[in-house]
C-alpha cells in the first residue's frame, strides 16, 4: 500500500503517518497545501512554511501547492496535486488527519473516489482526551503555534501539550464546550519531535501575531 499523507506540520497529520506506518503503509511523500487565506476551511497555516524542514528530517519527498484558499475552489487545487502525486508515485492510498471534521473528510473522500484512491483516516473519531494521551505516550512533542477561540489566549502559544496541557483543556472542554483535541479550529500545533524524525527540531525564532480578540498565531522558524 504506497500511500501520500497529507500534511500541514500538526499534530494529527503527523500522528496519522505515524500510525500509518504502523499499519503496514509505505509512506513515499508528503502533500502540504499553502494556502493564501489564512482563514482557510481547509488548510492549516500557521508556520507552514516550516514543513520543508520537517520532510528533511523524516527523510521523504515534499510536494507543495499554493492555494488562493477560496472556499471550495481551494478543493479543485487539492485534487490537482493528489492527482499529480499519483501520476508520479504511483501510490494507491490518501492518509488524512481528518478527527471529527466531516466538511474535511467528505471532501477529501470525493476527491479520491474520483480519482480512484483509497483513504485512510487513522485518527477518525478517536476520543480527543485519549487521543492526546496517545500522543505523549509515543514520544511526540507537541507545540501550540495558533489559539482561535475563547478562552485561549497569548499566553497559550508556545505551550507543549503535556499531562498539564490536557487538564486544563479538559477543563475548558466542559465548561465552554470547545474541541480538546482543536479539531473546531480552537488551536493549531507544531510538531518539534516524534518517532518519524531523526533528530529533534529547535525552535530559533519567532514571531506572534494577533488576529482578533482571541486570535493569535505564532509564526516560527526552526532548524
Amino acid at each position: 500500500m504506497k500511500s501520500a499523507i497529507l500534511f500541514s506540520g500538526g499534530k494529527d497529520s503527523a500522528y496519522s503517518a505515524y500510525l500509518a506506518k504502523q499499519n503496514g503503509y509505505e509512506i513515499v511523500c508528503l502533500i502540504s497545501v499553502f494556502s493564501k487565506n489564512k482563514a482557510s476551511y481547509m488548510f492549516h497555516t500557521p508556520s507552514i512554511e516550516q514543513v520543508k524542514h520537517q520532510a528533511e528530517i523524516m527523510d521523504l519527498p515534499l510536494v507543495i501547492t499554493e492555494t488562493e484558499g477560496i472556499k471550495e475552489k481551494e478543493l479543485e487545487d487539492l485534487a490537482d496535486i493528489i492527482k499529480e502525486v499519483k501520476d508520479k508515485y504511483n501510490i494507491d492510498t490518501i492518509v488524512t488527519g481528518a478527527l471529527h471534521s466531516d466538511y474535511q473528510a467528505e471532501r477529501i473522500q470525493k476527491i479520491c473516489d474520483n480519482l480512484h484512491l483509497k483513504c485512510f483516516n487513522p485518527l477518525w473519531h478517536k476520543d480527543e482526551i485519549e487521543y492526546l494521551k496517545e500522543l505523549i505516550k509515543n514520544n511526540f512533542r507537541i507545540m501550540i503555534i495558533g489559539v482561535f477561540a475563547y478562552p485561549l489566549n497569548q499566553s497559550w502559544l508556545g505551550r507543549i501539550i503535556d499531562d498539564k496541557f490536557i487538564s486544563e483543556v479538559k477543563q475548558l472542554k466542559d465548561k465552554y464546550k470547545i474541541h480538546a483535541a482543536g479539531e473546531g479550529g480552537e488551536f493549531e500545533t507544531f510538531v518539534l519531535n516524534c518517532p518519524l524524525f531523526k533528530k529533534e527540531l529547535k525552535v530559533k525564532s519567532f514571531k506572534d501575531i494577533k488576529e482578533g480578540e482571541n486570535s493569535w498565531r505564532r509564526e516560527v522558524k526552526v532548524k
